[in-house]
């Protein structure tokens, strides 16, 4: 598996508008738009700093797993990003070293990546996404 980069840290927030007031108004990044990915139940927005991206997480529905997370914990970081080279095979090598996985294949995340998440149970507490784009 190669990793190549943090691609984004994910943040949920339940309010992008309310959080924008920080991110683009007060830091002054630049916004990229939004996007809902329905089968997430969450809106998106990306906002680039340098060689990664800030993602602001906001659940698109009361039973999402963004919503369930801001409950629990409250608002703040959600997830760790890297960009993987080949995602199929870095889920398969990290399944044969026993890291715990949530998802077995990859699924469609925010800006057609290919995306799968590992269990914080494998890794020390941490929600880790990997993702792979069509620019890799």
């Amino acid at each position: 598996m190669k990793v190549l980069k943090v691609d984004h840290i994910g943040i949920a927030v339940q309010s992008i508008d309310e959080a924008q007031k920080l991110y683009h108004d007060i830091l002054g990044l630049p916004d990229h738009g939004r996007e809902t990915v329905a089968e997430q139940k969450v809106t998106t927005a990306f906002f680039p700093v340098g060689d990664t991206e800030v993602e602001l997480l906001e659940s698109t529905a009361p039973d999402g797993p963004v919503a369930k997370f801001i409950e629990k914990k409250g608002e703040g970081v959600h997830h760790i990003a890297f960009r993987v080279d080949d995602i199929d095979a870095a889920l398969e090598e990290l399944k044969a070293q026993g890291v715990q996985l949530i998802d077995q294949t990859p699924r469609k995340g925010a800006g057609g990546a290919r995306i799968a998440f590992l269990h914080p149970k494998s890794t020390r507490g941490v929600l880790v996404e990997l993702c792979q784009r069509d620019d890799t």
